[in-house]
């Protein structure tokens, strides 16, 4: 009698993504590789924001990890195994794309740091727009320490944190651990692991009970004028909150407001 064949395994996807109550989840999945970024990683997590920057549905990004790390950086291997530069250069574009996106998304994107984030790991939690952190989490720009120094984490680290600090993470390798995160700026929250999610939870909540159109004008405008000087800032701030004034959502707060009630938002959820 003939074996029956045995089905072949399917690979698990690389970046696992769900969405509950308007939060999509992006979940980093390579646990035995200390979720390595890849280039079929950052593939999936290009392809994913994209679909999340068209989903009015969806009200924030939460990016989190399986395993003991939310990342330990790039996959070292795979750049080993292919050093040429239209491959090594078309990874660190693809990379760079993707923290622009998580960037210009309407949506605030938060870092949920359950454990070690190193490298392009540190970079996630430097370009988030929200960060919150276990206390046992460890950051760093360790690159240095290989001989391959962290040129693309200095560019959200160091819009971050302050610049002395910013040089001294990328230039010694050195770990910190999450209440110096917290103490610098590269987090928002430090807690106990088991208060991870409840935390961020809180913190995406008191986002989302806002207008939604608000929140991505308001992001859009907030990078936008970090970049600019003083003068355009301002200008580009006036212009921004003039039309926000002129909009419904500023009519129904203001209005509410004055009328002492509470507003009633169009996009509210629950």
């Amino acid at each position: 009698m003939n074996e029956r064949a045995r089905p072949e395994a399917v690979a698990e996807p690389v970046v696992l993504v769900s969405v509950e109550n308007g939060i999509a989840r992006l979940t980093l999945n390579r646990p035995k590789q200390y979720n390595a970024i890849s280039r079929e990683v950052l593939d999936a997590m290009q392809s994913s924001l994209d679909g999340i920057a068209r989903d009015r549905a969806i009200r924030a990004v939460v990016i989190a990890g399986n395993g003991p790390a939310l990342s330990g950086g790039h996959d070292l291997k795979e750049m080993m195994g292919c050093r040429t530069e239209a491959f090594v250069g078309g990874l660190f574009e693809a990379c760079s794309r993707v923290m622009l996106t998580m960037a210009s998304l309407p949506q605030p994107v938060i870092a949920r740091v359950h454990g070690t984030a190193t490298a392009a790991g540190c970079q996630i939690v430097a370009a988030a727009d929200l960060a919150v952190a276990v206390r046992e989490a460890r950051f760093a720009t360790s690159g240095v320490n290989l001989g391959l120094f962290c040129a693309t984490p200095s560019v959200p680290l160091s819009r971050n944190v302050a610049r002395k600090r910013a040089f001294e993470m990328l230039f010694t390798g050195d770990f910190i651990d999450a209440q110096t995160a917290l103490d610098w700026g590269l987090v928002n929250r430090v807690v106990a692991a088991d208060e991870l999610d409840a935390e961020i939870a809180r913190l995406v909540g008191r986002i989302i009970e806002k207008p939604r159109d608000v929140i991505a004008a308001g992001k859009a405008l907030f990078y936008a004028q970090l970049e600019a000087r003083l003068a355009e800032a301002y200008d580009l701030a006036g212009k921004a909150i003039t039309r926000n004034m002129l909009g419904p959502d500023a009519a129904e707060g203001v209005g509410a407001f004055l009328e002492k009630r509470k507003p009633r938002w169009d996009d509210q959820t629950g």
